[in-house]
Formats: C-alpha cells, structure tokens, sequence
C-alpha cells in the first residue's frame, strides 16, 4: 500500500488501488474506540448528462437521480431496511448526496465488522421495482416541497440562481417535483451500473485497527466487478458574469436571513486549490471574523448578533464563497462589505492580523484530527477533488501577504458579488 503521513498531527494513510479500480483509504488511529467507514461514489446531483463507458450515445437523466438512487439503497429484496438493520447493531448510520458525491457510512463502538458486512452488501447489491420507485417519489416529493418552505434552504439556493446561469449546482440536490417525476428502475440501475463501479469509488475507513488486516476484511466483502473505464461527464458551458444582483423572497422569519455570494473561476482542484482555499479562508475571517473591524461595527451597531458562516464550497466545475447568517439590515451588511474590500485591496492587510488568524485556522485544522468521522470523511470530500488532506497542514505556512493581495484582487470582485434575501 502507498504511504501518505504528516508529522505534525502524526497520522498515516494507507492508500490501495485494487484491480477492480476502487480506491482503499486506510487511516489506522491507535487508541480509538470508534471506527468509522464511509464508501462513497463520485456522483452527484450534477452528473445528469453523460456517455456510459463502452458507448457512444449521450445519457440524460432527470436531476435528483444521484439523491433519488441514494434513498433507495436501503431496500432489501426481503422487505427490510439496511438502515434498520444497521441501527439494530447499535450502529450510527447514514448516506448523503451533494453536488459532486454520495457516500454511505456509520461509526460504531461495537459490531463494526457486522455492520461493515451490511452496509458493504447493500451498496453491492441494489433492488428497484416499479412499485418501490413510485412509493418513494411520494417520499422525496414531500421532502422537496418541505424544503420550498425552508428559509434557511430558499435563501441558500436563490443565492446561488443569482450566480450561475447554466450550471446545474443552482437545482436542488433532491431535484424538482417535474424531475423526479420521470425516474424509473431502468434509469436507476443504468445510473447505478454506470457510478457505482468501483473505479468510480472510495472507501475509507478510519480507527484502532491494523491496515493489512482491514483491507483483507474489506476484500471478503467484495463482489467480484471489473473496472468499466472512464464517464465522459457533459456539463453546460457557464459563464464568468453572475445573473443578477439581488434576490429577496418573503417568508415567515423572525429576523431577516442573507447570503452573500461570490461567483469564482473553476479550479483545477490540484495543490494550488489547496493553497486558494486557505487564502480565501484567511480572508473571509478578516473581513468579518469575530475580532474583525467591520464585525464589530455591525454588532454594536446591533446589526447581527453572531458571526456569520464564512464558506468557501469548490468543486472541479464550480466555486464560490458564501457569507451567510441573520441581521436587522442585510443590505447595509453587503454595502459595508464591498466597502471593506476595497479598503483592504487600496490599504493592504495587516500582516499581524494574517499571523494570528493562520494560528487560529491551523489549530482548527489540527482539531479535526481528533475526530475518526471527521477525518475519514474530510479524506473522502478531498479525494473526490483530487487533493491529499494532508496537504492543507503543510501549505497554510507558505500563505503571506503577498499571496492574500493576489487571491483578494483576483476572486474578491464586485461584479462577481450577489446578495440573496429572505424576509417578512
């Protein structure tokens, strides 16, 4: 197995490609008593239009697949519910789509290996019928249509049809009512065949186990499949300009809700994203970190009351940041805030300031160490993007000023900026 390790946190991850093409990440943690698995495939609500290996023609699938496959999962032939089963083992279980991945996990105390057989079988081994797909889009249906209800959900995704034109990161993960109206079992298990080939996957297990000994657990689990070669995925063009400004809904709230967008170029997802990220996170955390000058401003100004969430979300055809949070007045936040940029781009940024929020940052970083399921699914999230988790903890140190001045003239644009609004 390849060895990839980093000595500040003194971890290990054992890598392995099998024949087959699936990728084995193995990050052995002495001393815990959890472990934690998380098997997960790269597709996700994005990946409606694509050539099957071995084909010529173009596949069009309607959006919500990814989640729609993902729900369905669960259901066995004999009528049971792999979740059910997994939490009679006393198990935490779960799956999640987003925009680029759906994974399949639990952690566990006990029964780790019992679970690992279940959750292993089900993934290898789908069942759809007529009646199970037609059941289950009453399901999701109520779930999308709690969703148009969600504030907090309607704010987020206006934000993001205000930055994107084409790119289907601006449809909900679970699809439309339309959509979902069309999936049938043969469309699921050609999607199924298509994602679900282990050259297509990673599993990732992280705890107090030997690794040679967890991937020889892992291979008696496996159903014998041949890599199937590369998807070609078809993605709309998108370009670089935003839709619109602003957007504002009315909903029942208590207090206004805001997301601030920024719409960036696609990333290349190699080491200098890796680089980027923190740089943008850095930031972020000195335009409206806690101790920052515009924060404090707008909270005793009585403004906001909390420290926004500060995100950076990229994948291979998308990124963008957002600023999301409550406030009395969500404009005065996005007018002060396209203010406070330009001073730092006309003024410079303060290298003190820069020296203690890396501090910060990077204990945070370290932290996430501490945590089986936070590493195994960090280890997931980044392989998909073609990134070596280890690498944020060596490359945050070569962050300076410079660097920042750069990432801020070149990602930080007005005329990128969007504001989304949920209120009364």
């Amino acid at each position: 197995m390849k060895i990839i390790e980093n000595s500040k946190v003194k971890e290990k991850a054992y890598i392995e490609k099998l024949e087959n093409g699936l990728t084995i990440v193995l990050i052995p943690k002495k001393g815990t008593h959890k472990k934690y698995i998380i098997w997960g495939t790269n597709y996700g609500s994005i990946d409606s239009e694509f050539i099957v290996p071995g084909e010529k023609e173009i596949t069009k699938v309607p959006m919500g697949i990814a989640h729609f496959l993902e729900h369905k999962m669960f259901e066995q032939p004999d009528g049971t519910n792999s979740l059910d089963t997994l939490t009679a083992l006393g198990v935490e279980a779960n799956a999640y789509t987003t925009n680029d991945h759906t994974a399949y996990l639990f952690e566990a105390t006990d029964n780790f290996y019992e679970a690992m057989t279940e959750l292993m079988d089900y993934v290898q081994h789908p069942y759809f019928t007529d009646e199970n797909v037609e059941k289950e889009k009453g399901i999701i249906g109520q779930e999308i249509n709690m969703y148009e209800d969600s504030p907090e959900w309607r704010v987020y995704l206006n934000a993001m049809k205000a930055m994107y034109h084409n790119n289907p990161v601006k449809i909900d993960i679970a699809g439309t009512i339309e959509s979902i109206s069309k999936i049938n079992k043969e469309t699921l298990y050609k999607c199924y065949n298509t994602f679900y080939n282990p050259s297509n996957m990673v599993l990732v297990i992280c705890g107090d186990f030997k690794s040679h000994d967890m991937l020889e657990e892992i291979n008696k689990r496996l159903v014998e499949t041949k890599s199937k070669g590369k998807i070609k995925r078809i993605y709309p063009k998108e370009p670089d300009d935003i839709v619109q400004e602003k957007i504002e809904q009315k909903l029942e709230v208590s207090q206004p809700l805001y997301v601030i967008g920024i719409k960036d170029k696609n990333n290349n997802c190699e080491k200098e994203i890796v680089k980027k990220h923190i740089a943008i996170e850095i930031i972020l955390y000195l335009l409206m970190g806690k101790s920052s000058k515009l924060y404090k401003e707008l909270y005793n100004q009585g403004i906001i009351y909390e420290r926004p969430s500060l995100d950076y979300e990229f994948s291979k055809n998308y990124a963008h940041i957002m600023i999301s949070g409550q406030a009395t007045e969500p404009e005065i936040i996005y007018e002060k805030m396209k203010s406070e940029i330009e001073n730092m781009k006309n003024n410079g940024i303060d290298k003190k300031d820069v020296v203690r929020i890396k501090k910060m940052i990077y204990g945070n970083y370290v932290k996430e160490y501490n945590d089986v399921g936070d590493i195994a699914r960090m280890f997931l999230s980044d392989y998909f993007k073609g990134i070596n988790s280890f690498d944020y903890l060596e490359e945050i140190e070569a962050i300076n000023v410079e660097y920042l001045s750069q990432v801020l003239e070149d990602v930080f644009k007005e005329d990128k900026m969007v504001i989304s609004i949920v209120k009364n």
